[in-house]
C-alpha cells in the first residue's frame, strides 16, 4: 500500500523551530519528487519546499519561507523533512507532504492537483505557531 505519514507539527511560540517528517510506505521516495504543502483555514493551499530527484540539491521554496525551510531527504529512512526555523504566526497550518513519479521539482511546488490527481498525499500535520 502507498502511503505518506507526516509527523513533527505542534505548538510553538514565534522564534521555535520544528523539524517535520514524511515517511513513505510502499514505494521508494528517491524515485518521486517529494513537496510540502501548507494549507491555512480560508487560505488556498501552498507549496512551501520541494525536492527533486537529484537530491538535496535540487530544491525549490516559495519566496515566503525562503531561508528559514529547508528540505532534504533521509535515503536510509525513505523520509523528507522539512526542517522550519524562526517560525511564524502566519506558518499556522496544516502541513502536508506529497509525491510524484512525473512531476519536475519545479512543476510540483506550484501544482494545484488535486491531492487524488497526484501519486501519494499525506493526511497532514498541523503547525500551530503562538505565544
Amino acid at each position: 500500500q502507498v502511503q505518506l505519514v507526516e509527523s513533527g507539527g505542534g505548538l510553538v511560540q514565534p522564534g521555535g523551530s520544528l523539524r517535520l517528517s514524511c515517511v513513505a510506505s510502499g514505494f521508494n521516495l528517491d524515485y518521486f519528487t517529494v513537496g510540502w504543502f501548507r494549507q491555512a483555514p480560508g487560505k488556498e493551499r501552498e507549496g512551501v519546499a520541494c525536492v527533486g530527484k537529484g537530491g538535496d540539491s535540487d530544491t525549490v521554496y516559495a519566496d515566503s519561507v525562503k531561508g528559514r525551510f529547508t528540505i532534504s531527504r533521509d535515503t536510509d529512512k525513505n523520509t523528507v523533512y522539512l526542517q522550519i526555523n524562526n517560525l511564524k504566526p502566519e506558518d499556522t497550518a496544516v502541513y502536508y507532504c506529497a509525491a510524484d513519479y512525473s512531476l519536475i521539482v519545479q512543476a510540483m511546488c506550484v501544482t494545484t492537483s488535486e491531492p487524488g490527481a497526484l501519486d501519494a498525499w499525506g493526511q497532514g500535520t498541523l503547525v500551530t505557531v503562538s505565544s
